[in-house]
Parts: structure tokens; C-alpha cells; sequence
């Protein structure tokens, strides 16, 4: 295969007129790289799943296996040799075909962040990654003296009536902060160091540069995103501030108290809605979390795409360890593309519940877009989304689609001629959707701008993070949290994802904006209530958002599509039928929510 694939790109450059021996050498470099690139990443992702999935407290072999085989791709990578060749060929633009050019832009881009120059440098981030990531994941929990899942102190504040309870169970969910800061302020340093040898100011600008943006560019993009919905997230937060004073009798609040919401950083308030009718909660329950991973599946199988092969379902870690198991795992969900083939897996801890059924369908949406790319047309360095929001974005919409009525009443979760609340599960979306927008744009995104770019002293993280929380959501902490505590930290992205929340944000633009031309355009059916399932031209088209992977420039692919800039007028235009409400219900209420 990998002959066929060299073989394809010389006839290429004959059949084209453009098989110079400058040409045909370009190729060669990029075939042996790419088979390099492949089998050191495969080495690498190996065992980082390892590390993420069989975490066993004082065992460090894990680590150990996970630096050597990250040093072992940074060596590659980022050697002056690879570095020389590749900046070489990039002076000589024009002899470039696109493809050739966008892959040697990526590939100087992965060496900024492993760069020879930087050995010693990338070597102890490396280490210190591994090091922070067994801290991040091993850390056990207590609520009430017994230890606890992040996945039981998350139910506890979806469910618990009682302000103790919830108080109690927010501040246990911040315990490991404290045990991170030390971590993350040698990884601060490190990773500026190591990109900043490739003439990147700050590892957060060199991150963003992976937009073909700068860091100003971004926060302005993320800015204008907040700005297009601080109308309605204003009535969001209005209307929250009066229901959960009166849920849980007290007075109306100016902001809202961190440990009133049903999630550990205010980010999806979904849970605060049930929508009549369309109590998913109570369907799932009488099934297994086995069939609401299949039946994500075959949801995707409905649109044209391919089961999913056996070596996912056998390799993957897709459900809550045993409370006996010897080790623990990561429980954050994801979705993994080991080998930039045909080894895809997932790690989830799926329970058969709204949330869970809503992530199954988001990570298979990453799982299959994986896929779509998986093909050789598709350079192996360029086997990535059209930039990292599309990825994000379509999980996102595929998991929006599926908790939409149509689509349940289809798949027998809710009787067939439920009617629903309309404007009840607009709610609910919205506090998922819309209330996520300040935290990822706006939160999470100016204090790792501040974190990296500026340097955020480490005496002022929980000033500064509370301070942006305020600021960006309307939300403030129980009660004063010094700087003992480190509670931005306990956001897992900020430690083993760092600087890229922004792609959240962006991702969810992109989500409505492609749901919009599918319900309108390809279905016919009002956005708010679609299915589908079953649809084979729903499929084709995000095949054809999907397999090009990162061959294209992604502002061309979005309006090739969807006929529109990234922008969040289609989010706004969506929940118009919400905002109007709300003003009503709103009515006579106070704004508290702080101006940017």
C-alpha cells in the first residue's frame, strides 16, 4: 500500500507537468516522512492510551513507556535535519502544489512544538506532561470521608436539592487544583521555551498559528462570537438567577453562585430543564450502556457510513470500571486515532443517560470523521480535521440532532406522537449550547491567554480565574477561594490540552451553521425538531465536509457548504424563539450579568 501510495504521487507529477527532479525528490521526502511520522505516532498514542486507561497509583512503568516514545517522535519531528528540509523546500513557494505546500506547513508546524534546537527543553516537558497527567487522573476524590468518581460528585450536582450537598460536592471537585499548580507552572515555562525557539512569542500564539491566525485575531474571533450572543446568554442568566433562588429558597443573587449549577465550572446548565415528554433520563433506564453505544452506531450506519470495525469495539475503553478495579482510568471522554488508520478507539464511561447518550453520539461523530479521512488520497500528516473546531463541531451537531424530538420519537425513546415542550427544550439547549460560549470563548480562553502570553503570576491564578468568571458568565464562588486553591486547573484541558479551548467555542458556530443548512436545505424540517436518521444525502454531505481532512483550506470548506463566514448568526438566529420568550418571562427582573 505504501508503494502504491508513492507510485500515485510520481504519476501525479508526470501526468501534471510538473515531475521536475526537484518535484519527484519533494515527494520521496514526504513518503518517507509521513511513514516515519505514522509509525513514531503510533508508538506515542500507544502509550498515552495506556497511560490514560490502566492508572495505577505508584506504578510509574506507564510514564516511563510514554516519555520514551514521546521523545522518541519529538527526536523525529523536530530535528534540525527534518527542520532544514522542510523550511528549504517552503522557499520555493511557487514550484509547490497546494497539497505539497499544506503539508510541509504542517509538518514545520509539529517541529515548533519538538524542535531539535530545544532537546533538553522538550525532553523535560515531555516528563513533566506524564508526570502531570498521572496527578491529573489518579488523584482520588472524597465526598464525606469515602471516596468518589468525578462521574458521582457530576451526578450529585446535577441532581442534589439540597445547597450542603451540592456545596459539598462542588468543593470536593476542587480539592485537585492544589496538586496540579506546581505541574502546570513547569509546563507554563516549558512549553514557551520549547515553541519560542521556533520564534513563537508564546505557546499559546503558537497554537492558535494552527488557524493560520494570530493570538490577537483569535480573541477578537472569540470576542465577536460572545458579543453575538451576550443578548440572550444575559436573559439565560437572568432567568437562572430567579428559578434557582426560588428552587432552592433563598433570595435572588446579583450572580450565581458556582455550586448552584449542575456542572463543576458553569459550563452546560442543561440539566436545570426537564422537558415534558421527552424524559430520556427514564427511557435510558431500561437499557444497558452497551445499547446506547450501538445504538450510536447505528446511527451513523443509517447515513451511509461503515460499521465500525472489531477492533474498536475490542480495544477501546468504553464503560465505568468495576469498584474494585485495581487501577483507575481518565474519565473525561474521547475519542483516539492510534495510528492515523484503521486503529480507532474510544475512552468513555458510558451510562445509559441523557448525558451519555448525547457523548456517545458526539465521540463516534470524531470516531467517523476519523474515518472519512482514513484514505490514501489523504496524506498521513494532513489526516485532521479542516481545522481542530470542525472536529469538535460535528460531534457537536451529531449529539444536538440526537436529543432533538423527532429523532427520539424515531429511535422509540419517547412515545411517537409526544409533542413536547417546544420552547422547553429550546430552553434546554440553549443552557447547554449558548450558556458554553462565555466559558469556552471568553473563561477558558483568556486565562490560558493570560496564563501563556502574559505570563499570569502563579500568586494571582485564582484572582485571575475568578475575576474572567465573573466577568464572562456572571458567576462567583461560595464563598472567597484564596490563592491556596487553583481552580482553573481542575479544568483537565488547561493540563493535557492546553491553549486550544477556544476550538470548543468555534466548533459550536460550526455546529449550527452546518445543522442549519441540513435541516433547511437537505431534510426540509425546521431546525428545531429534526431527524436524521435513515438519511443517506445527510450522509453524503458530511462525507464531503469530512474526507478532504486537512487537504483544504477550512474557510473555503465552510462556505463551499454552508454559504457563510464563521460567525455565530446562525447559533442567534436558531434560539430567536427562546430570546423573545425569555424577555417575557423576564419581565420586571433585573439584569445583573456584568458589561464586557
Amino acid at each position: 500500500m505504501k508503494r502504491y501510495l508513492v507510485l500515485l504521487m510520481l504519476l501525479a507529477c508526470w501526468s501534471s507537468g510538473t515531475g521536475s527532479t526537484s518535484n519527484l525528490e519533494l515527494d520521496a521526502y514526504l513518503s518517507d516522512y509521513g511513514r516515519e511520522f505514522q509509525q513514531l505516532i503510533y508508538e506515542s498514542t500507544l502509550a498515552e492510551w495506556e497511560s490514560n486507561t490502566r492508572i495505577v497509583e505508584g506504578d510509574s512503568s506507564n510514564a516511563i513507556r510514554t516519555r520514551r516514545a514521546n521523545e522518541a517522535l519529538a527526536r523525529f519531528v523536530g530535528s534540525n535535519d527534518n527542520i532544514a528540509r522542510i523550511r528549504g523546500y517552503l522557499k520555493d513557494r511557487d514550484g509547490l502544489s497546494p497539497l505539497q505546500a499544506r503539508q510541509l506547513e504542517v509538518m514545520l508546524y509539529l517541529a515548533a512544538e519538538k524542535p531539535e534546537p530545544a532537546a533538553d527543553i522538550v525532553a523535560q516537558r515531555i516528563a513533566a506532561e506524564a508526570a502531570q497527567t498521572e496527578k491529573l487522573y489518579g488523584f482520588q476524590f472524597k465526598l464525606n470521608g469515602q471516596p468518589v468518581t468525578p462521574n458521582a460528585i457530576d451526578e450529585s450536582l446535577r441532581v442534589s436539592s439540597k445547597l450542603s450537598a451540592r456545596l459539598a460536592a462542588w468543593q470536593q471537585s476542587k480539592e485537585v487544583g492544589p496538586v496540579l499548580k506546581p505541574g502546570i507552572l513547569r509546563l507554563r515555562d516549558l512549553r514557551n521555551k520549547v515553541v519560542g525557539s521556533l520564534g513563537y512569542p508564546d505557546y499559546f500564539s503558537y497554537q492558535v498559528s494552527d488557524y493560520g491566525m494570530t493570538a490577537d485575531e483569535m480573541l477578537r474571533l472569540n470576542d465577536d462570537l460572545i458579543g453575538e450572543l451576550r443578548p440572550l446568554y444575559r436573559e439565560l442568566h437572568t432567568w437562572a438567577r430567579h428559578e434557582l433562588a426560588k428552587r432552592y429558597g433563598v433570595p435572588v443573587p446579583d450572580q450565581l453562585p458556582a455550586h448552584w449549577l449542575p456542572n463543576r465550572w458553569g459550563q452546560d446548565w442543561g440539566a436545570l430543564v426537564e422537558v415534558e415528554g421527552l424524559d430520556l433520563n427514564g427511557a435510558l433506564a431500561r437499557h444497558s450502556a452497551e445499547w446506547v453505544m450501538r445504538q450510536g452506531e447505528e446511527f451513523y450506519r443509517s447515513l451511509g457510513f461503515d460499521s465500525l470495525p472489531a477492533s474498536f469495539w475490542k480495544k477501546s475503553s468504553l464503560y465505568p470500571l468495576a469498584a474494585n478495579a485495581p487501577y483507575k482510568k481518565n474519565t473525561h471522554a474521547s475519542a483516539w486515532h492510534l495510528d492515523l488508520n484503521g486503529d480507532l478507539r474510544s475512552l468513555m464511561s458510558v451510562e445509559p443517560n441523557r448525558e451519555w447518550y448525547e457523548t456517545v453520539h458526539h465521540e463516534l461523530g470524531h470516531v467517523y470523521y476519523y474515518m472519512s479521512y482514513s484514505n490514501p488520497d489523504i496524506p498521513l500528516v494532513l489526516r485532521q480535521g479542516a481545522n481542530r473546531a470542525y472536529h469538535e463541531g460535528i460531534g457537536s451537531m451529531i449529539g444536538l440532532a440526537a436529543l432533538q424530538r423527532r429523532f427520539l420519537a424515531g429511535r422509540g425513546l419517547v412515545p411517537p406522537g409526544a409533542a413536547g415542550d417546544s420552547m422547553a427544550q429550546l430552553l434546554q439547549e440553549a443552557l447547554s449550547y449558548v450558556v458554553f460560549v462565555p466559558f469556552a470563548a471568553g473563561t477558558m480562553t483568556r486565562f490560558e491567554h493570560a496564563l501563556y502570553a502574559e505570563q499570569l503570576p502563579s500568586d494571582r491564578f485564582n484572582q485571575k480565574w475568578w475575576e474572567l468568571t465573573l466577568k464572562y458568565q456572571g458567576i462567583v464562588p461560595p464563598a472567597a477561594r484564596d490563592e491556596r486553591w487553583a481552580d482553573g486547573l481542575t479544568k483537565t484541558h488547561i493540563n493535557d490540552d492546553p491553549a486550544q479551548y477556544y476550538d470548543y467555542a468555534l466548533s459550536y458556530a460550526v455546529l449550527f451553521q452546518l445543522h442549519d443548512h441540513i435541516s433547511r436545505k437537505i431534510l426540509k424540517q425546521d431546525p428545531h425538531d429534526t431527524d436524521y436518521y435513515g438519511n443517506r444525502e445527510v450522509g453524503t454531505f458530511l462525507k464531503r465536509v469530512m474526507a478532504p481532512g486537512a487537504t483544504r483550506p477550512w474557510r473555503e470548506v465552510l462556505r463551499e457548504t454552508t454559504g457563510r463566514e464563521l460567525n455565530g448568526k446562525a447559533m442567534a438566529e436558531y434560539f430567536q424563539p427562546l430570546y423573545s420568550w425569555l424577555q417575557q418571562q423576564n419581565r420586571g427582573r433585573k439584569a445583573t450579568l456584568p458589561d464586557l
